[in-house]
C-alpha cells in the first residue's frame, strides 16, 4: 500500500488528547485519522458527536421541569394526527 503523507496544524495539547483516546480505544490516531477519511469520502457527510459532554445549566433544569410535570400529569396525550393536536393546543388556549 502507498502512502501519503498529510500535515495538519494543531493544538499540541489537542493533539496529545486525541493521541491518548485514540490509544483507549486501542487504534492509533493514523488508523484513526484514515478510518475518518475513508468515511468522510463514502458518505460526504462530517458528523460531530457531542457525547460526554456535561450538560448546561439550561439542559438540566430543563429535564427537571419536564420530570415535575410528568409526575404531575402535566403532560398533553398521544396525538394520531396533527388536526386531533392542533384541536387539543386550542381547546387548552394555546
Amino acid at each position: 500500500m502507498h502512502t501519503a503523507a498529510i500535515y495538519i496544524k494543531t493544538d499540541p495539547e489537542v493533539k496529545l488528547k486525541a493521541q491518548k483516546v485514540a490509544k483507549e480505544i486501542g487504534v492509533s490516531l493514523s488508523s484513526l485519522l484514515n478510518a475518518w477519511l475513508r468515511d468522510f469520502i463514502r458518505t460526504k457527510t462530517v458528523t460531530f458527536s457531542t457525547r460526554n459532554e456535561t450538560p448546561s445549566q439550561y439542559l438540566i433544569d430543563s429535564i427537571k421541569q419536564a420530570e415535575k410535570d410528568i409526575k404531575e400529569g402535566n403532560v398533553s396525550p398521544a396525538f394520531k394526527t396533527g388536526k386531533e393536536a392542533v384541536e387539543w393546543l386550542e381547546k387548552q388556549g394555546i
